[in-house]
């Protein structure tokens, strides 16, 4: 990463030279702004590079956030500017789906607030383990006016199901841990206690394992079960589409005057404000 003109928001730690560890760590509510997805298209990049690499870990370093939803302050075209990937989509959508192609393992390790860009991040990964306690997962977009842009509506249909998806996706609420487990939104939901450990022990133990079992296998899944690249790019569109529609610029307006992006209640209950805010539309 560019360390000499930006701060690190993320950080590559080599557990072992076929394990690594990503660490989101953008305090203090881990926002994806434009920055940070420029570093991780570094950090994918150089994962994709590295042969040795068998399994990769996310994981996050602010408390109370795996990671969250954009950063609504930020320069918009800094973002829509960003090149495109090597799959031809936008660079949000096209990490994640390099993340979902890529010859490794990735593992998203959800202690904290998953919401809207951390939701997706999780759903591209291959497998994601929550803390029942501390986990909450959401794609909160549609009560705000928006459409999500990573590819939520290809994906989360495939793990849960048509009804379940659209539960997750247009009640924009909260969803913690252990309901989560049982949507099939995350593969286990696990104490808290034993959430680290447990992810340890399984990304230790698949990275012993041969590489060119594990990404064939993985490439073999990928066919029976990814959605096509046009799903993931018709999905962006509208998200993009959606951010300019008035309606959603009056709702962001308004969660922003009462505190969101900003340490407090809003963020740690944007599920209760978001449906607040949409009865207070409607009256």
């Amino acid at each position: 990463m560019n360390a000499a003109t930006h701060d690190p928001q993320l950080r590559l730690n080599r557990v072992t030279p076929s394990y690594c560890r990503v660490v989101l760590d953008n305090p203090p509510l881990n926002l994806m702004g434009p920055e940070f997805v420029t570093q991780l298209r570094e950090i994918v990049t150089a994962l994709e590079d590295d042969d040795r690499v068998k399994v990769v870990v996310f994981e996050s370093a602010v408390d109370g956030f795996f990671l969250n939803h954009s950063d609504f302050l930020a320069n918009f075209e800094d973002l829509t500017s960003i090149p495109q990937g090597p799959t031809g989509l936008e660079a949000w959508p096209d990490i994640l789906v390099r993340l979902t192609r890529a010859p490794f393992v990735s593992i998203a390790l959800i202690r904290g607030r998953a919401t809207g860009n951390g939701s997706e991040l999780a759903l591209a990964c291959d497998m994601s383990f929550a803390s029942r306690e501390r986990a909450i997962l959401s794609q909160w977009e549609v009560g705000v006016g928006l459409v999500a842009g990573g590819g939520p509506m290809a994906r989360l249909p495939r793990v849960m199901g048509r009804g379940r998806a659209l539960e997750v996706l247009l009640s924009s609420d909260d969803v913690r841990g252990a309901d989560a487990e049982f949507l099939g939104y995350v593969n286990r939901a696990l104490p808290d206690a034993e959430l680290d450990n447990f992810v340890d022990a399984l990304a230790t133990r698949i990275a012993s394992f041969d590489k060119w079992a594990i990404a064939n296998t993985k490439r073999l899944v990928n066919e029976a079960s990814l959605p096509p690249d046009v799903e993931i790019r018709a999905g962006w569109d509208a998200c993009m589409t959606s951010v300019k529609r008035p309606a959603a610029q009056e709702s962001i307006k308004a969660l922003l005057e009462q505190g969101l992006q900003e340490p407090g209640d809003s963020e740690n209950r944007l599920g209760a404000f978001v449906g607040q805010l949409a009865l207070k539309r409607e009256h």
